[in-house]
């Protein structure tokens, strides 16, 4: 997709994106700078998991590598290939992953496919409902529709039926909430499906279940959400584990209990219990190599391991790790400029705003915003696209006479920063004192 066929919403959506420092969620395939080398093992990857199979890629790379970046550009080259997806950062207090019935919560919270952005459960099952009621429909010698629905979602959630019963009697009822009316019944058998606690006990007695959905039943309850998803013609569900390397920080036993979890995942993915399943893992070069991460648990460790001595240029996209080597000032200034081009399609006078913000500029802003990081510019992309947009380009926009050269000085208040963008900053700092007479002292 060029910068002159994208569309004006998804222009505003990357634009607004950048201009608070965050990754757009679409649009990507725009801005993707360097990621050509993964797209034929990548859509091989899907293309396998479409056709029944399983898949997993762990993603390593240094913060401002792209790593969400990464993973948000295969998701959506995953929806236009009809995927639902689902991105969930791991934490210790919102998502542990040793906790899985809250990581399927929030897969559920998060589930999107090609025409519902978020939280789409809800279409996602009564898309699956209308399939069987066109599948009972056609079938011959159908007397009572209603019983031959039930009898049909029986059989097609048979296998899930063995481990997670409680998954299609909450099916059933909700499709006879739904066909009574009663609306407050079918959104709490509907929330109930999706992991969330405290559903008021009168839903869950009319579906005949207990209680919360627990550790055990989340992996159940995976399988039923990916067979509703392949029976309602989905390819799959590409599953994104954000920012791993926080397990490095919990407690000694959560850490252990997920690295384990994480391993058991990986295994039951091999063994064929998720086919539809692709999973895709994120986390920094410390937590994949560190004895505070995936070095800890050996099993695990083998699982992953993966070659990196050659040049990267070497790398097989096809291993089940792979590394993002991070920005250098040619791809920022490649990145900085499809940025550029994708706002001057939609700017007032786009030959004024190319002419004052060209590429000279783009790469002088980039180094500048790398040196306040310490000359650390892998550090910096995030900050340089946002000073890019909210700073520069949307002045150059509005106001005729603005020249950035002239007008503009770049600065950076502590607020605006992340915890390793102000690391890098305090480092550079540092460094720029040569000597102790440089260092100011509070006397």
């Amino acid at each position: 997709m060029s910068t002159a066929t994208i569309s004006p919403r998804r222009r505003r959506d990357i634009i607004e994106a950048l201009r608070r420092g965050t990754v757009p969620r679409q649009g990507l395939d725009v801005l993707a700078v360097g990621l050509t080398r993964f797209e034929t093992a990548v859509d091989e990857d899907l293309e396998s998991v479409a056709g029944g199979g399983a898949g997993f890629k762990a993603v390593r790379g240094e913060y401002g590598s792209g790593k969400t970046f990464f993973s948000r550009w295969l998701t959506e080259r995953a929806k236009r290939a009809n995927f639902a997806t689902a991105e969930i950062q791991i934490s210790e207090t919102e998502t542990p992953l040793h906790k899985l019935e809250t990581v399927y919560r929030r897969v559920v919270e998060n589930l999107a496919t090609p025409t519902t952005a978020t939280g789409a459960l809800r279409d996602v099952v009564d898309g699956w409902l209308h399939v069987l009621d066109r599948d009972v429909s056609t079938a011959p010698g159908t007397a009572d529709s209603g019983n031959a629905l039930f009898e049909l979602m029986q059989k097609r959630l048979a296998t899930i039926s063995k481990e997670a019963p409680a998954f299609a009697a909450v099916l059933r009822q909700y499709r006879i909430a739904l066909t009574e009316g009663n609306a407050a019944q079918a959104d709490g058998l509907l929330a109930w499906l999706g992991g969330q606690p405290h559903v008021a006990a009168s839903v869950r007695r009319a579906a005949g279940v207990r209680g919360d959905l627990d550790h055990f039943g989340a992996l159940g309850f995976l399988q039923g959400l990916l067979t509703v998803l392949r029976d309602s013609d989905y390819a799959g569900l590409v599953l994104v584990l954000d920012e791993v390397e926080t397990l490095q920080r919990m407690r000694s036993d959560a850490r252990e209990k997920s690295l384990n979890a994480l391993r058991q995942l990986l295994d039951e993915i091999d063994s064929g219990r998720y086919p539809g399943l692709y999973v895709v893992m994120t986390g920094t070069p410390a937590f994949y190599d560190g004895q505070q991460g995936v070095q800890r648990l050996a099993p695990l460790a083998q699982r992953l391991q993966t070659d990196f001595h050659t040049e990267s240029r070497w790398d097989n996209p096809r291993a089940p790790q792979i590394r993002l080597n991070g920005f250098t000032s040619d791809s920022l200034l490649e990145l900085g400029s499809r940025v550029r081009d994708v706002y001057a399609a939609g700017a007032k006078d786009p030959a004024r705003l190319r002419s004052v913000v060209d590429n000279p500029y783009v790469r002088d802003l980039a180094a500048a915003v790398g040196g306040e990081l310490g000359g650390r510019t892998g550090v910096s992309p995030r900050l340089f696209l946002k000073k890019l947009v909210a700073d520069v380009l949307d002045r150059v926009d509005q106001f005729e006479d603005f020249d950035p050269r002239r007008d503009y000085r770049l600065t950076m208040k502590p607020d605006e920063l992340t915890d390793v963008e102000r690391e890098a900053r305090a480092l550079g700092d540092r460094r720029a004192a040569a000597s102790v007479d440089d260092i100011d002292l509070d006397l």
